[in-house]
């Protein structure tokens, strides 16, 4: 049997297997036209309305390679420290799917313009080496929408559409080779590599890297291997998963899965398998038991790539700081530890930390603030922080409010309700809904008094020397005051009048 709806606990299959991870990353280059025609790549087009006969694949229309798009596939290969080509050459890679007007995908086989990088990446205060295969140069394909049923996909569709809009969009592919040894951390190291892979394409200015538009989409290969084996187990290929988080949770699933299949004697079959972001779960795609053959051939009509080893350096010189490096010199002028900026780095909170300190805030507000209840809310909401309807900008008022006493940290969770509902910035909230913190007025005494008639016993104890019991009249003031007043202020209140002081 080779398919089981049981799931083994994810503690107890490591004690019998060790997983094995690998990554084919999707990189869609922000280039102003198509790969080889001049065809706007602008996202969100009406469908069919950014073609021509190049990128439709009619008969004497002939492709010219985009220069942006050879040089933006360098500088990726530069950075992940990968040998660039000195001869590299486009491929015709033959299969026959909808999405492909030309029956054809414009590729690279055999000689790609980068190969043999690796990329590190930190988890848990361990760092993993990601051995980089090769990077090379393809065309997109355009995009099917199956319309009808209930999924989206293919099965249950009433009918099909095409939209070409896509086709011939400068894609780059970025292949690693099988990572072992990561263990119980397999799918966390697998989130650290994408999310650090898109931080640099990002820093290059390469892409916007945008997972939910597509421009970075990742297919997810993993395969259990008995404990203490030599051969690498059979492998599955989840594909085009969308977002940081799923890529956790599909390796995760789909080492539980593969390994109930394992022990009730069955075969993990290989073949590619759809991820499903409302259940977590993946899904039995097509077979890849049989080596497709794509009868590759050098592509006729457009000369070879020979890159000038000068242009070269001079790419290479031209590299901007890189994350790993942007890492290094934020922690120093935050004065943080090097545990810490690894939180930062995997919570996906960096870039917003220092958005935020950048419009304004203290580091450690700003830090407080991503990692503490934004992050929990991104949890209890299933989405990535960046996602979250608030800016870095307005996180950085917020942090302003409370630093200038207007608000106190708990009224701060409440106006940050109110902007994630989309009431405004920070301020405008803090006005429409009165969350300014109360200051030392008629109602404020009035609450400090009240507490005081209210708690002769408590008044008897601060008066006989134990002050902190002065701690349960603050907290009924502030109670009173629906956590407006200000607790320090508050406190002060109650000794001016309880003790004189």
């Amino acid at each position: 049997m080779s398919t089981t709806d049981r799931l083994v606990d994810y503690d107890e299959l490591l004690t019998r297997y060790e997983p094995v991870i690998g990554l084919e990353t999707h990189v869609e280059l922000g280039t102003a036209s198509k790969m080889f025609c001049g065809c706007s790549t602008t996202f969100g087009a009406e469908p069919n309305t950014q073609t021509c006969p190049v990128c439709l694949g009619m008969p004497g229309s002939l492709p010219v390679a985009n220069a942006a798009a050879v040089e933006s596939t360098i500088q990726i290969g530069l950075a992940l420290g990968c040998s660039i080509a000195s001869w590299s050459r486009f491929a015709r890679k033959n299969y026959f799917y909808p999405d492909i007007p030309k029956g054809y995908q414009t590729s690279q086989f055999d000689e790609p313009l980068c190969v043999d990088g690796f990329l590190d990446v930190d988890v848990e205060g361990r760092t993993y080496r990601v051995e980089i295969e090769r990077v090379h140069l393809e065309e997109d394909t355009g995009k099917n929408l199956h319309v009808g049923g209930a999924t989206g996909r293919i099965h249950g569709a009433d009918h099909s559409l095409v939209d070409f809009n896509r086709a011939g969009i400068p894609l780059v592919e970025i292949v690693t080779r099988p990572v072992p040894g990561a263990g119980a951390l397999a799918p966390e190291v697998a989130r650290a590599y994408v999310t650090e892979l898109r931080e640099i394409v990002q820093a290059l200015g390469a892409s916007d890297v945008r997972m939910e538009q597509g421009s970075l989409r990742c297919d997810v290969n993993i395969s259990l291997n008995p404990t203490g084996a030599t051969e690498l187990g059979t492998r599955t290929e989840t594909k085009n998963v969308n977002s940081l988080r799923s890529v956790e949770r599909a390796v995760r699933f789909e080492m539980r899965r593969q390994a109930a299949v394992l022990d009730d004697g069955g075969r993990v079959v290989q073949e590619t398998r759809h991820f499903h972001e409302d259940t977590g779960t993946t899904s039995s795609g097509r077979s890849k038991e049989e080596a497709t053959d794509y009868r590759y051939f050098p592509e006729p009509d457009l000369v070879p790539l020979a890159p000038d080893a000068d242009w070269i350096e001079t790419l290479r010189a031209g590299l901007p700081e890189l994350p790993a490096a942007r890492r290094v010199r934020l922690q120093e002028e935050w004065g943080i530890s090097g545990t810490e900026m690894t939180w930062l780095a995997n919570a996906g909170a960096l870039g917003l930390v220092e958005q935020t300190v950048a419009a304004g805030a203290a580091p450690g507000d700003a830090r407080k603030w991503w990692l503490g209840d934004l992050a929990r809310r991104a949890n209890d909401t299933g989405v990535e922080l960046g996602e979250l309807a608030v800016t870095p900008v307005q996180v950085a008022q917020l942090c302003g409010l409370v630093s200038a006493g207007t608000i106190n940290d708990k009224l701060a969770r409440q106006v940050l309700d109110g902007v994630l509902a989309g009431q405004g910035d920070p301020a405008q909230v803090v006005e429409a809904q009165g969350l300014a913190v109360m200051g030392e007025s008629d109602e404020l005494v009035a609450a400090v008094e009240a507490a005081i008639a209210g708690a002769p016993d408590v008044i008897a104890k601060v008066q006989s020397g134990k002050v902190a019991a002065l701690g349960a009249l603050v907290g009924a003031v502030m109670k009173t005051t629906r956590g407006k007043a200000d607790a320090p202020t508050v406190k002060r209140m109650l000794e001016e009048r309880v003790l004189g002081s």
